[in-house]
């Protein structure tokens, strides 16, 4: 061969060179960008195959957690009707349910603990003593802690008072009219009608009626 074909061979060379050299870049970058992981989706997105996170909590109008609701408040006496009903005397025990329930207008409240009660007309002043149960009422033998009691239009509440119809020495007691009773909690005082032959008061908490 001669030295001019060998001056044309080895730039035809270096360009073959060169050509391949450009392919095998191309195919590499390509290559690389094929093999690049995907752009993660936003928070909150699934893809294929991802789970569900589950939740138990409500969610208001814009999906955020709803607010828990707020507790319901203790009565006052303004939203209270105090009524009594006699109960059927026993042993010589004597006694009777007041009753409390909400006024039409007023929402639920609730009501815990012992109401106060005085007597009226008929003779001495008597407080009631605030025990847990009675001859004719009260607590559960197992239940010495009060409950709390929700009065709403269609649930009212009950305490009993009882006394004895006797005294000591077995005299007849006298014959009380009314009764002021204030319920747990509050101040207003309400005279309510009965009959009620005693020489001892005492009155238990309220229960659902």
């Amino acid at each position: 061969m001669s030295i001019s074909t060998v001056k044309y061979l080895v730039p035809l060379g270096c360009c073959a060179v060169l050509a391949l050299a450009g392919c095998s870049g191309g195919d590499h970058g390509h290559g690389a960008a094929a093999g690049t992981s995907a752009v993660p989706t936003s928070v909150g997105s699934r893809g294929p195959g991802a789970s569900a996170v589950a939740t138990d909590q409500p969610t208001g109008a814009n999906g955020e957690p709803a607010s828990p609701l707020p507790p319901i408040p203790a009565c006052v006496g303004s939203q209270l009707i105090v009524g009594v009903e006699p109960i059927s005397p026993g042993a010589g025990h004597r006694g009777v349910r007041v009753h409390f329930s909400v006024v039409g207008a007023s929402g639920a409240c609730t009501l815990t603990g012992y109401p106060g009660v005085d007597t009226g007309p008929g003779g001495p002043l008597l407080h009631a003593e605030r025990t847990l149960r009675g001859y004719l009422g009260g607590l559960p033998a197992d239940i010495d802690t009060p409950p709390t009691v929700v009065l709403d239009h269609d649930h009212n509440a009950e305490a009993v008072v009882e006394g004895g119809a006797v005294d000591a020495e077995g005299n007849q007691c006298p014959t009380y009219t009314k009764l002021l009773v204030t319920a747990p909690n509050t101040t207003d005082t309400h005279a309510v009608g009965t009959t009620i032959d005693t020489c001892t008061l005492s009155v238990h908490p309220v229960t659902t009626q």
